[in-house]
């Protein structure tokens, strides 16, 4: 394997960096770790204000952005194929070299500063201080948490590496734009963020806190309305018409899939009770004048489940449900339809988020996210392929496709127009989770190529009162959606 030299801050270096040169070792590559003795600590105010936020949250453990003692030394005697530089102070060498820059700045802790202020920063990786080779555009799942916001931000650029050295090595880097580099003192940067700190998320924080004494952590609606015609992928616009699927407050519907079966609609929901905290997949079906019976459960697992795909394939009709929490992705099959169901096959291992499958030239595909070890569900695209529906399911060599908050996680199914072009919806995190839906046309896709178009945003405006929405599905004249609804305890 290629050899890498990993340079690393010698002073208090961050889990993150400890992460990434094991990830890279993991890999197989050759790697050698050095010092570089000018990197300089965080400021320990940043240390304990982070610190007690996550014990607020009640995350045990440590995190990403938590000092470790030190990273060993590793020494090679083989001059190095690549360099990687962790601490953005690297000198010039004639060897090629990689480095991160976090909003056009070479020093992690830009990034706690720009999480403090409510911004969502962008990860570059910048071969030798001229040519960006990846970016990342990462999810911030809990944006009131300046400390969790870090995790999210420093996941993601542990992906991006791994990403961009892997692309380098196999000489397939892809040549991106530059901007401008930051010019940011580490002094600069700890002011900056007791500044932002104290007058931002100090008061994003609070204002979380008295939400949630009085209102639901979240509560989604699922909408529902019968039409002919265009609909939402084709219009773009959620328009008027719907119904809300009727629920208690004690627990919420989301996630709708929809099936016709035998002249009969039939609605697949995620069936979540507040007080479990764990959602199982119920079905509800419709009569003959379109209104909704009452749902009923009809798949339930140790741990959560949703995204209830459900499709036709080979004369049997199966379901594909989200079970990242299990760290596979089950197919089931129906026996009895729509009520049992049994599990059929694990296709994946790993924290898979939102599968959604397609069959296109001549194979079958899966797009979701992959959590890839830490970090938000919702920012990194992964594609996989085969060539039977139980597998086995190959990754595209272009894994992670992209990190990018705005179009990398699925919200309903493929969509075909009249003329044959292909879209998927896709949630845009850019509001925050569950802030928006867009429509990506799928361009290109082949064993070694992925295309997909910028998300086309659908617009909200019509008579559903939930517009922050992150499914779409359609089956014949029924068309669902859901929308994340404000509910007091």
């Amino acid at each position: 394997m290629p050899s890498i030299d990993i340079i690393v801050p010698k002073a208090a270096p961050r889990l993150w960096q400890q992460v990434m040169v094991q990830r890279l070792q993991a890999d197989g590559y050759d790697i050698a770790v050095s010092h570089d003795a000018a990197a300089t600590a965080w400021p320990a105010i940043v240390n304990i204000a982070l610190a007690l936020e996550r014990r607020v949250f009640r995350r045990g453990g440590p995190a990403l952005v938590s000092p470790v003692p030190e990273i060993p030394t590793k020494v090679r005697q083989e001059p190095p194929t690549l360099r990687l530089d962790l601490t953005g102070n690297a000198a010039l060498s004639p060897v090629p070299t990689i480095a991160l820059r976090f909003d056009g700045s070479p020093l992690d802790s830009a990034v706690a500063t720009a999480v403090a202020s409510g911004t969502l920063p962008v990860i570059e990786a910048v071969l030798d201080g001229k040519t960006v080779v990846g970016r990342a555009m990462p999810m911030v799942d809990r944006r009131e948490s300046a400390a969790l916001g870090l995790e999210d931000v420093l996941a993601r650029a542990i992906t991006l590496a791994v990403s961009v050295v892997r692309a380098f090595v196999e000489n397939r880097s892809v040549v991106q734009d530059l901007r401008p580099e930051a010019t940011l003192s580490a002094d600069d940067a700890a002011k900056g963020f007791v500044s932002t700190y104290l007058t931002g998320a100090l008061p994003r924080l609070g204002s979380e806190a008295m939400r949630r004494v009085r209102f639901r952590h979240a509560h989604w609606r699922v909408g529902y309305r019968f039409i002919d015609g265009n609909g939402v992928a084709a219009t773009s616009k959620l328009g008027n018409g719907w119904s809300v699927l009727p629920d208690a407050r004690d627990h919420f519907y989301a996630d709708p899939f929809v099936f016709h079966w035998r002249d009969q609609d039939f609605l697949f929901v995620e069936d979540y009770p507040h007080a479990t905290r764990k959602a199982v997949i119920s079905v509800v079906r419709f009569d003959a004048d379109g209104k909704p019976q009452a749902p009923r459960c009809v798949l339930e697992e140790p741990y959560h489940l949703s995204y209830p795909q459900v499709f036709e394939w080979d004369g049997a009709i199966w379901m594909l449900p989200e079970a990242s929490a299990s760290g596979k992705l089950t197919l089931y099959r129906s026996v009895d339809f729509p009520d049992r169901w049994v599990p059929e096959a694990v296709l994946l291992d790993g924290e898979i988020s939102d599968a959604t499958l397609l069959e296109h030239g001549g194979r079958l595909w899966l797009f979701a996210t992959n959590r890839d070890g830490y970090g938000s569900t919702s920012d990194t695209l992964v594609i996989f392929h085969a060539d039977r529906l139980a597998g086995p399911w190959r990754p595209h060599p272009l894994n992670p496709v992209l990190i990018d908050r705005r179009m990398a996680r699925p919200g309903g199914a493929f969509i075909r127009d009249n003329g044959n072009r292909i879209f998927l919806p896709m949630q845009d995190g850019t509001l925050g989770y569950g802030g928006g839906l867009g429509l990506c046309e799928l361009l290109e896709l082949d064993e070694q190529t992925v295309r997909l178009s910028a998300p086309r945003p659908i617009d909200a405006a019509g008579d559903w009162p939930y517009p922050q929405i992150h499914t779409l599905n359609r089956s014949g004249r029924l068309e669902v959606i859901d929308g994340i609804a404000a509910v007091r305890k």
